[in-house]
């Protein structure tokens, strides 16, 4: 079960304090980003993390209310966890984002455009991270708005960016536009994966403007191509 996000006042303290530590019918959605020759597919990224060097010091729960059994894995260059994906909508209200279709919306998002304005999940593939704590810190990994990530589900590759922030202990939430393109069911009620969402979040590496997911796409093709060995 979907939590609400974080309020952006809350997030950006959250960001600040010191280190301690599922809609209308959707359309058919996109073939896989991984489609042409040479590029990185799913199997090349989960090969790349057959072993977990824990990053996290405790688990996240992937539900409300359900156990805590997912870890934060680590690389050099990358984090990466297996979980769930809930739909998030939160953002600037769209024609399948908005009130009435998510009971838990929230008019905006921890990181905003470039404009000012508020990101809009039915539009930008992101994903949501947990705010930190003593379990994780994303910031110590130099992860925050705007990092590249890529998100897997049943052989397809999403690129998307860190758009939101959550609770402390709850992960595995990415936007409408992410679930579509990897032909998930993006209803925020009744849409979502139960499991096997692997999510990948590059260190050091953010796309600017945040918005700008064509940026996105060829950053996160880059990345994965140097973090499974290839130049």
């Amino acid at each position: 079960m979907r939590v609400q996000s974080l309020t952006l006042a809350t997030a950006s303290a959250a960001l600040l304090a010191p280190t301690t530590l599922s809609a209308a019918a959707v359309p058919s959605p996109p073939m896989p980003v991984a489609h042409a020759r040479n590029l990185v597919t799913a199997a090349d990224l989960l090969d790349r993390m057959r072993t977990c060097a824990k990053v996290s010091r405790g688990r996240y729960r992937p539900d409300d209310g359900a156990a805590a059994n997912v870890r934060v894995c680590g690389t050099p260059d990358a984090v990466f966890w297996k979980a769930d994906l809930d739909v998030d909508c939160d953002g600037r209200p769209t024609a399948r984002c908005n009130r009435r279709a998510d009971p838990y919306f929230t008019a905006a998002t921890a990181y905003q455009q470039s404009d000012g304005r508020h990101l809009s999940a039915e539009h930008l593939p992101y994903i949501v991270i947990p705010a930190p704590s003593g379990r994780w810190n994303p910031r110590a990994q130099g992860i925050g708005g705007g990092s590249v990530a890529a998100v897997i589900y049943k052989g397809r590759v999403q690129y998307a960016v860190v758009g939101d922030i959550g609770p402390r202990d709850l992960i595995g939430e990415a936007s409408y536009a992410t679930a579509r393109g990897l032909g998930i069911r993006c209803d925020p009620r009744l849409g979502g994966a139960a499991s096997g969402v692997t999510y990948i979040v590059f260190k050091h590496a953010r796309v600017r403007p945040i918005e700008d997911r064509k940026a996105a796409a060829r950053e996160g093709e880059r990345l994965a191509r140097l973090f499974v060995g290839r130049r």
